[in-house]
């Protein structure tokens, strides 16, 4: 199983949103990250043939992007708005999204229904209607119909935005299991879900791909340019200004910060080990501007 885009492009007017993309997914949780105005939303609409490019070509499986109606049945996509029929209940919504989905056979819809509400813990809510479900229960109902009709390319758009750190860990063991044998691209600001979950990351940055690797190597992109000092509060203030800081934390009157640069900043600054959150900063730069 494989995703293969070819120089795909995608233009609004005058803007250009995607530019001559060329890459590759292998099995397995592909991250995708970006900072806003990436590209992202675009790239994955165009995957689920919500959008048409501009130019270029993809291949989900060996099926060419432009045959709509088998790529539409080997893709599930859930965007980040999205919405139920608020009148249903969970049970009943799943069934007729499955019908939707080309899930034949009330018997076969529900054992996939039964195992998708356990998977995402709402079994005891299968009869609630969606309207009464919290944020976060919606959030998850999203994720099981995405994978109704078990599809081998999953697109999954800020998937554990309203969860707490208890079902992300859910959520993420759950996608390593549906992600054998298929293709599961992540977009995510939580850099923590990536780290935790995926084997490969693609970087989107303007509407190109600046970087696609494993995760360490994404890392050592900011390697010798992280660093971390103590300082009081007034210096901690004029840092921001001048420096990309990653973290600070109080430590009594002062305070630990975590920050990149180029050389040492203070004569007191100690290098520290990079993490993938720093070499995506990094490569990104401020405001998703020049890089560092």
């Amino acid at each position: 199983m494989e995703v293969k885009l070819k120089q795909l492009s995608k233009r609004y007017g005058g803007k250009q949103a995607l530019e001559e993309v060329t890459l590759t997914w292998e099995e397995g949780i592909q991250g995708l990250l970006g900072p806003n105005g990436a590209g992202k939303t675009t790239l994955m609409r165009l995957l689920a043939t919500l959008l048409a490019p501009t130019s270029g070509s993809a291949e989900i499986d060996g099926v060419p992007l432009a045959d709509k109606g088998r790529i539409r049945e080997l893709v599930g996509y859930l965007p980040q708005e999205f919405s139920f029929y608020p009148g249903m209940r969970v049970a009943e919504a799943m069934d007729y999204l499955a019908l939707l989905s080309g899930v034949k056979g009330a018997a076969e819809r529900k054992r996939r229904i039964d195992a998708l509400l356990e998977e995402v813990n709402l079994t005891a809510h299968r009869k609630a209607k969606v309207r009464a479900l919290s944020g976060g229960m919606k959030r998850r109902l999203g994720i099981a119909q995405a994978m109704i009709h078990e599809p081998k390319l999953l697109i999954v758009d800020e998937p554990t935005a309203g969860l707490d750190p208890e079902e992300r860990i859910r959520f993420r063991q759950l996608l390593a299991r549906f992600a054998e044998g298929r293709v599961v691209l992540l977009s995510t600001h939580v850099v923590e879900d990536v780290e935790s979950s995926c084997r490969e990351v693609t970087v989107l940055k303007g509407g190109s791909v600046p970087f696609q690797g494993n995760t360490q190597d994404l890392a050592e992109r900011a390697r010798g340019r992280v660093w971390q000092a103590e300082m009081d509060k007034k210096e901690w203030a004029a840092a921001g200004s001048r420096y990309k800081v990653v973290s600070a934390v109080a430590a009594g009157s002062s305070m630990q910060v975590r920050l990149l640069a180029e050389e040492r900043p203070f004569p007191d600054a100690v290098a520290s080990e990079p993490t993938m959150e720093d070499g995506y900063l990094c490569l990104v730069g401020k405001g998703g501007g020049a890089a560092l």
